[in-house]
């Protein structure tokens, strides 16, 4: 089993459009569009899990740089989930930074 990255999709694409979409290289277990979890609106790209690693290269091959609804696909094999810093605030606590640098003056 292989999961793919699928990238540059349309924002109007859904988790059924992009499993018909790969469905034609071979059998897909899951195909899955991710959302910004506040506004619900997808973020453009999704996973598609492959059962068959063969169909998953073909897949590859056939469908990266291919354009789908005038937009530029990019498809690879996805890679393991890390665990990643947060950015930007609500990220923990930080030294330095405006409040405390504020209170000198």
């Amino acid at each position: 089993m292989k999961k793919l990255y699928v990238g540059g999709l349309p924002f109007a694409t859904g988790d059924q459009e992009l499993n018909d979409l790969f469905a034609a290289h071979g059998k897909v277990n899951s195909a899955k569009i991710i959302t910004d979890k506040f506004s619900g609106r997808s973020r453009g790209f999704g996973f598609v899990e492959m059962e068959n690693d063969n169909e998953a290269q073909v897949a590859i091959e056939k469908m990266n740089n291919s354009e789908y609804s005038g937009r530029r696909l990019t498809v690879n094999e996805a890679k393991p989930m890390t665990d990643r810093p947060r950015s930007g605030f609500g990220g923990g606590r930080r030294e330095g930074g405006f409040k405390k640098n504020f209170n000198r003056w």
